[in-house]
């Protein structure tokens, strides 16, 4: 789902981006409202301590706006490199969660993740940090650092049900829409296809798959969900060939390898552990 945002954005025009955050968390905080028509008593899950709330809120939230703020304020490949570091800090943090044990194959296939992700940023290129962005550049750390704590810190809460998640989105939209009326000018999307990929966005890279990310983190095997995570920038990009956007490379290949190797290696355990 998330490798449908970049394709989703694109289309969906020039709406500015909190505009755009609080428009698709709306969207997505629908779908756990919906889904509570069919559960009713789902909405008492909502009935949480000050802490999860604030970890919820700071994760979705926080890490949209320190996004924001580090495009605002770095050149974009040089800030979207430093953010996409949190798969690498999911992995090497969950050694300090319990029960975990980090392995060498886990911080090998991990940075051969983040190798292919060098390639499919940079597109092959070059990159350069310049000390005149360095306000960019932490912001662009502390919205890696938000991610990977938020990620890993939902494991210590795997007793709190994933229809939190419905009110973490609702939050994020309002506080994206005082950020959007703080900063923005109000642009519309225009036309049925801009609309439609605003729904888009709200329905599976802004919404469900925020819900899927929850059960994933507080249930699943942590190391592998943060080297298997380098798959999203590859997956955009070979989206983005699918949709005609752009065209396929030996760089995309190269990238493709390095990222599915990465994630073989990190799930070694896992894939072929002897019965």
């Amino acid at each position: 789902m998330w490798a449908m945002l970049a394709l989703f954005t694109d289309v969906s025009g020039k709406v500015p981006p909190f505009q755009l955050t609080a428009m698709t968390f709306a969207i997505g905080t629908s779908l756990g409202l919906i889904s509570w028509l069919w559960r009713p008593g789902a909405a008492r899950n909502l009935r949480q301590p000050v802490k999860v709330w604030l970890l919820g809120i700071a994760g979705l939230f926080g890490y949209h706006f320190l996004y924001f703020t580090a495009l605002r304020n770095a050149p974009a490949v040089d800030a979207s490199l430093i953010a996409y570091l949190w798969p690498l800090f999911i992995v090497v943090g969950s050694a300090l969660m319990p029960g975990e044990k980090l392995r060498w194959f886990h911080i090998v296939g991990t940075l051969l993740g983040l190798s292919g992700t060098v390639l499919i940023i940079t597109k092959g290129g070059g990159f350069g940090f310049d000390a005149q962005y360095g306000f960019g550049y932490a912001m662009a750390g502390l919205c890696a650092l938000t991610w990977a704590a938020y990620s890993l810190l939902s494991r210590r809460f795997a007793h709190v049900p994933t229809d939190a998640v419905t009110g973490f989105c609702a939050a994020t939209s309002v506080l994206s829409f005082v950020s959007h009326l703080m900063l923005e000018q109000t642009i519309w999307p225009e036309g049925a296809v801009q609309w439609l990929a605003v729904l888009g966005l709200g329905l599976f890279p802004v919404g469900a798959a925020f819900y899927v990310w929850d059960y994933g983190v507080k249930h699943g095997n942590i190391q592998v969900l943060g080297a298997a995570s380098y798959a999203a920038p590859l997956l955009s990009t070979l989206v983005l060939i699918i949709a005609g956007v752009t065209e396929p490379t030996t760089r995309v290949m190269l990238a493709c390898l390095l990222i599915t190797l990465g994630a073989v290696l990190a799930a070694k355990e896992m894939l072929f552990k002897r019965r």
